[in-house]
């Protein structure tokens, strides 16, 4: 299957600078800008979809909605129209097929985060990265979810990651593991940093992180937020949301 890939820039703090869009068939996925050779790739494909809503992957996707149909994830349609002003014609659920791609629900980055399945290859949207770890944090994220979606789609075994920023990702059962490994690592620090007196978000992170922060320190701590608000959900710690302790 021919999957071509459009790296176009935009507002982001990946580590790449850029979203990368992809044509697959006649669908386009992830247009977050305009490129001349998007335009062309695009220009006869008939539907148009996202791997999630942020805005470094759906800036353009108003425009590439004329005359093609648009696709949200069921449940999540006003998260789309939110973002950008398009009213989406059909809804897809986990297993849907549009066209010879499948659609895998994959939330933690983003409660409305999928995967695209091109036979043995994934486009993984923000689910991973080559050259880096993935921010979870912010609204909607969730930790537990996003690790289960990482499990989920080692277990299918792609040979291929084609992710939302960077370079594809050619080892993927090797990078998803490390990705897991990395996130529960991060987990015991902070469980660590809690049991050993901490209780504030900022205190927390400074003992949870090993390096320095310069310039990260808010995406840091919304991690640290998502990771104490899994921990309490298991029963771990008690989070209120600013504060923490051991349970």
């Amino acid at each position: 299957m021919r999957i071509d890939r459009f790296p176009v820039p935009t507002t982001t703090s990946a580590p790449a600078g850029a979203t990368n869009a992809y044509v697959v068939g006649d669908l386009v996925v992830d247009p977050a800008t305009r490129s001349d050779a998007l335009d062309s790739a695009a220009v006869d494909a008939s539907h148009v979809a996202v791997t999630h809503t942020h805005p470094d992957h759906v800036g353009a996707l108003a425009e590439y909605a004329d005359s093609r149909t648009v696709w949200a994830l069921s449940g999540h349609e006003d998260r789309l129209r939110e973002a950008t002003g398009v009213d989406p014609d059909r809804s897809f659920e986990d297993g849907d097929s549009i066209g010879s791609l499948t659609v895998l629900e994959t939330p933690g980055h983003a409660p409305d985060h999928v995967a695209f399945a091109a036979d043995d290859a994934v486009l993984c949207g923000d689910l991973a990265m080559a050259e880096s770890s993935v921010f979870v944090g912010g609204e909607g994220a969730d930790m537990g979810a996003y690790l289960d979606s990482l499990r989920r789609i080692r277990e299918r075994e792609p040979s291929r990651l084609l992710p939302g920023h960077g370079e594809p990702i050619e080892a993927p059962a090797e990078r998803l593991e490390w990705l897991i490994d990395h996130r529960l690592e991060r987990e015991r620090r902070v469980l660590r940093a809690v049991e050993d007196g901490n209780r504030t978000v900022e205190g927390i992170r400074d003992a949870a992180y090993e390096k320095e922060l310069s310039g990260l320190e808010e995406l840091a701590s919304a991690t640290v937020r998502t990771h104490l608000a899994k921990l309490a959900e298991e029963g771990r710690v008690e989070f209120d949301g600013t504060r923490a302790r051991p349970t």
